[in-house]
């Protein structure tokens, strides 16, 4: 029996028809990558385990249970899920950037009335799974809202509502909005215990300083304050921040942090409001030129370099954990367009290496305490099969991109120091894109079982060119003798579902064969059995051929 999706010919023809073949006739370009495993540059932070999506309801939801699963089963360190909408009114019917819980509401009296059950269905899939949430306090719920009258009244599963609708506004009453907050974390220190929801994260609404919040800046300031008193008085030491802007510095998040500093706190009279981490977006900006993708990243790290340029300039804030709230391709995960036909292909993977390697550089440039890029990515629920959403998973099929935090995950212990003959310098990325050379780098880990190498050939323009033929030198490993490589790849070949999807005539409705196939292209196999390498005086050297937007990860393993 034929496993059953809808999919629109035309929406997906209009992002991806023109989807380029990454071969290319010019002779291969030849890259050197030289590492030096006697020189760590510091312990590897594994700043890519932060993922998140605006339709909470989604969590509980069969695809969304099982990406869940797969996000859990990361190897190594601590995976933390963010979402929208937590406190939204309504019935729990998901749509286009709209989920809720019905949380509170209140009776004739205007008497709160509390109800935690979609919240612990949320909460109870990632705690189940090990998973811990990133508690994001909002959106405003109907009965508090200063404008009830602008909250959605029917919402279907494929309508995209409006971010600021009546769910966007301030409270009509700050001490509810603190009970409600109150109410909810000590309703989770019961439920999960103390010592579970102190390893959580609270952070107050959504980008503050566009639509989303339809109130001044002083009033986010004090929704945070009345806020954060509410999450501490029910777990004193839970870890609470903000203010999750849109964008990098700026006068905003200029103004918040003095606020935290030394502004008058609304809820308790005090001077200043605690922030155990500092949180704003940086989003890239793709356009579609002459038949092909071409991504921002320059945009994207332009909001980067402004955020971590702005929190150390407070003496009180340089060792404050900084995070990329949201740190994507671009500014919406469920609009579609041709432009954002990067999402299906290697090129979202190659981006996201690239990308979050340049963050770090940019986070030691500024000796920032850079402790985690979010990506906002999940899955959409009953969509057509490759619809061009953001997602790391179409109808359980994994994409690319999910298989570069699969390699993410294999890096550990410290970070050694890769140089590359063709990797632009972050000044001229940042200022240019990778529109010139290509972008052949690195990321390369040491620890006392295994050398990993991630490497990727990169370029903002998704046109056919040369693949890069590298030869990888590594010199000083604290091992002679024999030892295994493990090859992983992201290519047109490898990691890469849609490419198969279309050789099977892009069918509506995979067969339960052919949907079984999708879901093994989809996943992160090693290419082929291990391979035995002799390692003499320290040093080996091998040859690595990556196409055009691929990505590769090596797994050198010692006896």
């Amino acid at each position: 029996m034929g496993l059953t999706f809808r999919i629109s010919v035309g929406i997906w023809f209009g992002i991806a028809g023109a989807w380029p073949a990454y071969a290319s006739e010019a002779p291969d370009l030849p890259v050197s990558v030289h590492i030096d495993a006697s020189n760590p540059t510091g312990t590897w932070k594994p700043v890519w385990r932060f993922f998140g999506y605006d339709e909470a309801d989604y969590t509980y939801m069969p695809f969304g249970q099982r990406l869940l699963s797969e996000l859990a089963a990361l190897q190594g360190p601590q995976i933390f899920i963010r979402c929208h909408h937590l406190l939204t009114s309504g019935d729990g019917q998901p749509a286009l950037k709209w989920s809720s819980t019905n949380a509170y509401r209140e009776d004739s009296n205007g008497n709160p009335i509390y109800d935690w059950t979609i919240t612990d269905r949320i909460f109870d899939t990632y705690v189940q799974r090990g998973l811990k949430p990133y508690v994001e306090i909002g959106f405003m719920p109907k009965a508090l809202s200063i404008r009830p009258d602008l909250y959605p009244t029917k919402i279907e599963a494929n309508q995209r509502v409006p971010i600021d609708a009546g769910q966007a506004y301030p409270p009509k009453n700050y001490d509810k909005w603190r009970n409600l907050v109150y109410e909810w974390a000590r309703h989770c220190v019961r439920r999960y215990g103390a010592a579970e929801v102190g390893r959580w994260r609270w952070e107050v609404w959504n980008e503050p300083n566009i639509p989303y919040w339809k109130g001044t800046p002083e009033e986010y300031f004090k929704l945070y304050d009345y806020a954060v008193d509410g999450v501490r008085r029910a777990l004193p030491r839970a870890l609470v921040g903000g203010p999750e802007q849109a964008g990098g510095g700026g006068k905003f998040l200029r103004a918040f942090l003095e606020h935290c500093l030394s502004g008058r706190n609304d809820a308790t009279g005090g001077r200043g409001a605690p922030i155990d981490f500092i949180s704003f977006h940086a989003k890239g900006k793709p356009r579609f030129v002459e038949n092909h993708v071409r991504m921002g990243l320059a945009h994207e790290l332009n909001d980067v370099e402004s955020g971590f340029a702005t929190v150390p300039s407070f003496d009180q804030f340089k060792n404050t954990p900084v995070m990329i709230g949201e740190s994507d391709p671009d500014g919406c995960a469920a609009c579609t367009g041709p432009e954002l036909g990067y999402r299906n292909t290697p090129q979202y993977a190659c981006y996201t290496a690239a990308a979050i390697d340049r963050e770090c550089e940019i986070a030691a440039k500024h000796h920032v305490n850079f402790q985690g890029a979010l990506t906002w990515a999940f899955e959409f629920e009953n969509e057509p099969l490759f619809a061009g959403h953001r997602v790391l998973s179409t109808n359980g099929i994994d994409l690319p991109v999910l298989n570069v935090f699969r390699m993410f995950s294999k890096l550990r212990g410290e970070r050694l120091e890769a140089q590359s003959s063709s990797s632009p310098s972050l000044d001229k990325v940042e200022t240019l894109g990778v529109r010139g050379p290509v972008d052949v780098s690195s990321i390369a880990t040491l620890d006392p079982r295994q050398l990993a190498i991630m490497l990727w050939d990169y370029r903002d323009d998704d046109v056919p060119g040369p693949a890069a033929d590298v030869e990888l030198s590594i010199a000083n490993l604290p091992h002679d003798g024999g030892a295994m490589i493990a090859r992983y790849r992201i290519d047109q070949t490898h990691c890469n579902p849609m490419s198969l999807w279309r050789q099977m005539g892009s069918p509506p409705h995979p067969t339960a064969e052919q949907y079984s196939r999708l879901k093994a292209a989809g996943r992160l196999a090693a290419d082929g059995p291990p391979q035995s390498v002799q390692i003499t005086r320290g040093g080996l050297t091998v040859h690595e051929r990556i196409p055009r937007q691929g990505v590769d990860l090596l797994v050198l393993t010692f006896d």
